[in-house]
Order: structure tokens, then C-alpha cells, then sequence
């Protein structure tokens, strides 16, 4: 009797967790306004006024996008110079899975800070229904703002060999399906930085509903950066924290690390560094430095 009432109580838990975990992937903040420096909610990362970027390189940006239930608006920041983007090498960060560009502000300028100030030029959106970004939040749209900010930076003049795409966490999907499928995009990434990616959104949702039963059951998504991984032949530097207990290194981070068989490979693992604090506990300027060698090195 106990183990049919147990068996009852974890399916009635898997089919809550449905929803509930659909949305735990895609957690939006929606706002008024981007106010940056000036946001006085919780950030990823705490500069203290360090690494700090003046007004007239940043450039809030907005157009429209096609999602799957329609025309949108999706917004953007970019820091750097807006007529140099022909010229210069662009960093395209897409952000991880939780609030808005505020929350991941500090970061944007640490990159920016990369090489040196105004070294890279930095573009950073805000998926749909996050932020300032309509829409409804979905891996589709999440694809396709992508491709709506790699179609402007084109339209900018940027090419192939200095477009360099990084993806955090979330992020990180769209970050190897731009890199594994660059005939469906604009343009194609000359280098990829993943940092605190997971290997497919089966793992992570076993992961988190702690159930040995298919993540599809329990998620619509087709993320699979693990598989993904070994169609991409360009650099790719990995970071995570050793101590990341949201996205495991050993169940997440690594089997991407090492499914990746073809280029040159690097990875800066940190010990003491949790999901969102790594950059810290690595040092701001030891973590942008690495970032900064490993674009220079090709």
C-alpha cells in the first residue's frame, strides 16, 4: 500500500512539474525601463564600481523580430562605437535564463573591458518576454532573437571573422545551435564561449526533479548541447565553477567539454566558483583576460 501511494505522490509531482519546470528554464522579468548602472535589484555579479563604461558607448537598441506568434519587439544593448562595428571584433553574449539586461549589466561591462576598454564591441538581448522584449518565451524565440541580433550586427558591416558568440547558462543553447548550424544564420562565429552551459534539458531536468524518468515527460524543449557540441569544429574556451551545484561540471559542462572533438579546445575551471559568481572568484580582471587571450590567439 505504502509503495502504490508513493508511486501516486511522484507521478501527481511529475505532472505539476510540467509547467513548474518549463518555467523554471524560462524565468522573465519584464520591465519599464533599462536602468543600468542606476537598477537597484539584484544583479549577477557586484563590480562595485569597477570596470566601468562611459555613456557615450552605450546605445540602447530595439527593432522588430518574426516569432512564432508574430511580429515583436525585441531590445538590445550595445557598448562600443556604432560606426566601428565594420570594423571592430563584437562579442554577442546571450544572458542566462532569469530577469532581464539589468540583471546581467555588470557583465556586459566587464566585456566590454576585455583587452581593455572599448577593445570589443559588446551586444547583449534581451529574449522574448524578458525585459523590454515582447513575446512569449520559448527555445524557438529564443532562436530566433538570436538571429535578429546577428542580423543587425551584419547589417553593421561585421563578418564571420570577428564575430565572436558567448553563451551563459541559457544562453548557452543558442550560443551551439548558432555555432553547430551556421548556414541557418547570418553569420558564423569565428570563436564560442560557453560558460556554466548544460548538456541537454533531459539532464537538467532530471537533474532538478531528482526523477530517473525522461526529461521529455516532464519538458517540451530540444536542447541538446552535448550532441550539438560535436558538429563544431572552431575555439571554444569553457569556463564554470567548480562548485556550480545548479549546472553541475561533471553532469553538464564536461560532457560538452569533452564531446567536442574536433578545433582547439580550452577550459578555465574555478575552484570555489558557483553558478553566477565565477568571474569573482576567478578576479574580474583574471577572467577577462582569459576571455581577451582566447579571442586573440587565432
Amino acid at each position: 500500500m505504502k509503495n502504490i501511494l508513493l508511486i501516486g505522490i511522484l507521478l501527481l509531482i511529475s505532472v505539476a512539474c510540467r509547467k513548474r519546470l518549463d518555467g523554471f528554464l524560462f524565468n522573465p522579468s519584464q520591465i519599464e525601463n533599462y536602468q543600468l548602472d542606476a537598477y537597484q535589484g539584484e544583479v549577477s555579479l557586484e563590480l562595485n564600481g569597477a570596470f566601468g563604461v562611459p555613456p557615450s558607448m552605450i546605445h540602447q537598441l530595439e527593432w522588430n523580430v518574426e516569432l512564432e506568434e508574430g511580429t515583436a519587439k525585441m531590445s538590445a544593448i550595445y557598448i562600443g562605437d556604432l560606426n566601428q562595428i565594420s570594423t571592430d571584433t563584437v562579442i554577442l553574449y546571450c544572458h542566462g535564463n532569469k530577469d532581464h539586461l539589468d540583471f546581467y549589466w555588470p557583465r556586459q561591462k566587464l566585456y566590454a573591458n576585455a583587452g581593455g576598454l572599448g577593445r570589443y564591441g559588446v551586444l547583449m538581448f534581451d529574449y522574448p518576454s524578458f525585459g523590454l522584449s515582447e513575446g512569449k518565451a520559448s527555445e524557438e524565440n529564443m532562436y530566433r532573437s538570436t538571429r535578429r541580433a546577428m542580423e543587425w550586427l551584419k547589417a553593421q558591416g561585421l563578418q564571420d571573422d570577428r564575430f565572436v558568440i558567448f553563451g551563459f547558462s541559457l544562453g548557452s543553447a543558442a550560443a551551439c545551435e548558432v555555432a553547430a548550424h551556421p548556414q541557418d544564420y547570418p553569420l558564423s562565429p569565428s570563436k564560442l564561449i560557453l560558460e556554466a552551459p548544460f548538456a541537454s534539458a533531459e539532464v537538467m531536468i532530471q537533474d532538478a526533479a531528482l526523477l530517473s524518468m525522461p526529461g521529455s515527460f516532464l519538458v517540451d524543449l530540444q536542447i541538446d548541447n552535448a550532441t550539438e557540441i560535436k558538429k563544431i569544429s572552431i575555439p571554444l574556451l569553457w569556463i564554470h565553477g567548480q562548485d556550480d551545484s545548479f549546472l553541475t561540471v561533471k553532469s553538464h559542462g564536461q560532457p560538452v567539454y569533452d564531446n567536442k572533438t574536433s578545433g582547439y579546445k580550452d577550459a578555465f575551471l574555478v575552484t570555489g566558483g558557483e553558478h553566477e559568481n565565477t568571474p569573482f572568484i576567478a578576479g574580474y580582471q583574471n577572467y577577462i583576460d582569459k576571455i581577451a587571450s582566447f579571442i586573440q590567439l587565432y
